[in-house]
């Protein structure tokens, strides 16, 4: 009887692929074998809408022949496709070599044979579909008790993910990685006087287990979340175009972080190699450490090593490890996000961290870390808690969740709305409006921060659908912030 040859561990494979690449005459190459599980759950109103469970596996291999890209992926994890992928990527690279103006240089990256595991108190995928059902169809039940009141739509969700990544390369490397990642949320629509409004409550995506489906904080937020509905559809509508004041919540201002901080400061985008999505960048280099990009009292962080940040890993997918820096230090633009080969093209002796990818089966790209605003400094001037901003406001909005959004194809001017509006006047919340956008040119906004929030207020807001490249890859991120005050802002409606 003939036996199967063995099968090969995905060290072999990996261990296999970096051979190759060194006998091919690379001077780089490297290896991402990976498997990703994604579950979620979602209901409609009183029924179970969606329940998908699904898992993605292979690898794809980059090299780089002669100053040139080549990458190729397959779904199959033998010894015989490692070879012929091999193969594929370094025909591609000379192909790329034909029409490729300036060679690719990386900057120097260490060795590293390690393993990282998310800390996480309970497995997400080991809790039964029954009872995370039954989760949200009890959500949808309690907000849908306020059906006579106006509410005519619920919806809830829970999404979980598992990425097991195994990363070699010809620096010697040998990396691997699994990373959980948890996110639950809901909301609900109110209908009155011809027109229809939606409230929502996030637990926001982080990575962490199940422990981060709290029944009782998400159950316990369904009745605020209905009224707050049901006072929107019959609040005022804003009619001004007017300057104003903003208190903006951490869970609106983070999206500003992201759109107007975060993406403008990717260092492919800077360049022009990336132009997808919104375009390139104002932020160029001859304005690096000089533009006044916000207050003195602002400061943006990258961190890839927060816990239980949406990033947080301990290496990006180019071997490099976790890191944290300043994006904007006292105001002043003072980095960028990087990989190996534009840290290298900046003049920079090592990369910050930023690649990641997406899939197997994806190439990775500088993606924006978690990037948060950071606290006001105990006792500062221009530090307050929210119901100081308040307080002392004599006429302005208060906006609380993210909305519609859109800006300019170099970051410049945005307009962003929001999914609840309080009126404040003299110093005291007066009710709701509905439907406010407000609009700036990035620099200007930052700059007219005149408030930043205490420590004790922080919040880890963030975004699992972040859209760059083409093929688009999605990225998720945390951008942890705390309250803000901005002055003499164009609102519309």
């Amino acid at each position: 009887m003939v036996q199967a040859p063995p099968q090969q561990t995905t060290q072999e494979l990996a261990n296999l692929a970096v051979k190759l690449i060194r006998q091919a005459g690379c001077e780089y190459g490297d290896i991402r074998l990976c498997k990703y599980r994604h579950q979620r759950l979602s209901a409609r109103d009183r029924s179970l809408k969606n329940l998908a469970d699904n898992v993605s596996s292979g690898f794809g291999i980059r090299v780089l022949l002669d100053g040139a890209w080549g990458f190729a992926a397959s779904h199959r994890r033998t010894p015989e496709e490692i070879i012929r992928i091999v193969n594929l990527a370094v025909e591609i690279a000379k192909g790329s070599r034909l029409s490729q103006q300036e060679p690719v240089r990386l900057v120097p990256v260490e060795a590293y044979q390690d393993k990282y595991v998310t800390p996480i108190e309970i497995n997400p995928f080991e809790i039964s579909i029954q009872e995370k059902a039954e989760l949200l169809l009890e959500i949808n039940n309690r907000l849908l008790s306020y059906e006579d009141r106006g509410i005519k739509k619920a919806y809830s969700f829970l999404s979980f993910t598992q990425e097991d990544k195994v990363f070699a390369s010809t620096v010697g490397s040998l990396i691997e990685q699994t990373v959980y990642r948890s996110f639950p949320g809901f909301g609900c629509t109110a209908i009155a006087n011809g027109d229809a409004q939606e409230r929502s409550y996030d637990r926001h995506p982080l990575n962490i287990g199940y422990e981060h489906i709290d029944r009782e904080d998400l159950l316990g937020n369904t009745d605020r979340v209905a009224t707050e509905a049901i006072e929107k559809v019959n609040a005022p509508q804003w009619e001004l175009d007017t300057k104003t004041t903003l208190i903006l919540k951490p869970t609106n201002l983070f999206l500003t972080i992201h759109e107007s901080v975060g993406h403008p400061t990717e260092l492919d985008r800077v360049y022009g190699y990336e132009a997808n999505f919104a375009g390139t960048s104002f932020a160029t280099t001859d304005k690096l450490g000089k533009l006044q990009y916000a207050a003195p009292w602002v400061n943006l962080v990258g961190d890839r090593t927060q816990p239980k940040g949406r990033s947080t890993m301990a290496y990006d997918d180019e071997g490099v490890p976790s890191q944290k820096w300043y994006l904007v230090k006292d105001g002043i633009l003072n980095d960028y996000l990087t990989d190996r080969e534009t840290a290298y093209r900046l003049g920079r002796g090592s990369s910050n961290g930023s690649a990641y990818a997406d899939s197997w089966s994806s190439v990775p790209m500088v993606r924006i870390p978690n990037l948060g605003l950071e606290p006001g400094k105990p006792g500062g001037s221009n530090t307050a808690t929210l119901e100081e901003m308040i307080a002392d406001t004599e006429d302005g909005i208060l906006i609380d969740g993210i909305g519609s959004y859109s800006i300019d194809q170099q970051r410049r001017n945005f307009q962003f709305g929001g999914d609840a509006f309080w009126k404040v006047e003299k110093g005291e919340i007066v009710g709701m409006v509905k439907n406010v956008t407000y609009h700036s040119m990035t620099t200007d906004f930052w700059n007219s921060i005149d408030a930043v929030g205490t420590e004790a207020e922080l919040q880890q807001c963030g975004t699992n659908m972040c859209g760059k490249g083409e093929p688009m890859q999605i990225a998720q991120m945390t951008h942890a912030c705390v309250p803000v005050r901005v002055r003499n802002i164009r609102v519309g409606k």
